[in-house]
């Protein structure tokens, strides 16, 4: 494997952590809306990730992380009874999305964790370039 594939590696676990990142922050944005109906009400997204396998099944040692798309949670709504809410339905429940905090402050911990390690990588693999150069000179 080129040290330049170690760029484009941890370039694209970057970019995959940082959708992680985005939608993590968006889950916890809208965690505490309110909805009168369950077609408006905000559901949990979470990104779904996958290796180029083609490549690394190639004899290519490395393979690039792509996100394939972000999906919305199939978890059950919550649902309170609460018939005084100026958003409540005719039933006087309302709905709230099914947002778990915790989940997110772990998911947004490792994706931090795991963009940090990325970052890490790509300066790792630009000392040994920049040594490699700097061989040559003498």
């Amino acid at each position: 494997m080129s040290l330049y594939n170690v760029f484009d590696i941890a370039g694209s676990g970057m970019s995959a952590q940082q959708v992680r990142l985005n939608t993590t922050a968006s889950n916890m944005a809208n965690a505490n809306s309110i909805s009168s109906s369950v077609d408006q009400t905000y559901r949990a997204r979470h990104p779904v990730f996958a290796t180029a396998l083609e490549q690394a099944q190639q004899g290519q040692e490395g393979a690039k992380v792509q996100v394939l798309g972000i999906v919305e949670s199939d978890a059950p709504l919550n649902v309170e009874y609460a018939p005084h809410h100026p958003l409540s339905d005719e039933k006087g429940y309302i709905y709230k999305p099914n947002v778990n905090i915790m989940e997110e402050m772990a998911n947004m911990i490792s994706a931090s964790r795991s963009y940090e390690t990325n970052v890490q990588v790509a300066d790792a693999a630009k000392q040994m370039v920049s040594r490699t150069l700097m061989l040559g000179q003498r």
